[in-house]
């Protein structure tokens, strides 16, 4: 993921279900350049919003160590436009997790109204993709804790879900290159 759209995750239940949220804003390229006439947002980043949390669910599954990716989306329903300065509230639930991958449903909320309906099936990567990196897991770890997902992160007994020790250690990698570099900078 490059790019993400969601703000936050309000709620997080490893292995069950989770609530995020996106702020809708006219300031968004994609709102502005969408539709000049009648500004939104599109429905595909919808979409995309709620593949994102739901494939953060099904990653953190395994600590984050699978390659989780999109596969298909079954089924996707919308009842009208998000504008500018709507709120979406985004709920996913694991319906189906298997070996290879897992079926979730995805639904998005402005004002407890329904606006969006998905059912989305996310795969595994398999081994011949060993060594592919989706992203940078320090760099990643940065982003969850922006997302406060390790603030809100429980496990389905109620205690508190942690940061993976493989991405602590990246993002200590990370922080010590930064300071060699800053260092080296300083020093010439």
């Amino acid at each position: 993921m490059r790019w993400f759209l969601i703000d936050r995750f309000e709620e997080f239940i490893s292995g069950q279900r989770a609530t995020a949220v996106k702020a809708v804003a006219m300031t968004e390229p994609s709102v502005d350049d969408y539709s000049v006439t009648y500004p939104r947002f599109p429905s595909s980043l919808i979409v995309e919003g709620i593949a994102q949390a739901g494939g953060i669910l099904v990653s953190q599954i395994n600590d984050f160590k699978n390659r989780v990716v999109l596969a298909k989306i079954n089924h996707s329903a919308f009842h009208f436009f998000a504008t500018p300065g709507d709120r979406l509230v985004i709920d996913v639930e694991i319906l189906n997790l298997q070996e290879f991958g897992a079926v979730v449903s995805g639904m998005a909320r402005v004002d407890g109204r329904i606006q969006s309906e998905v059912e989305l099936v996310f795969a595994y990567l398999g081994n011949e993709f060993e060594g592919v990196q989706l992203f940078e897991p320090g760099g990643f770890c940065r982003v969850l804790r922006c997302l406060k997902l390790f603030d809100v992160g429980v496990n389905p007994d109620g205690t508190p879900i942690h940061v993976p020790q493989h991405m602590l250690d990246a993002e200590r990698f990370d922080l010590e290159k930064y300071d060699q570099y800053f260092a080296s900078q300083a020093a010439s």
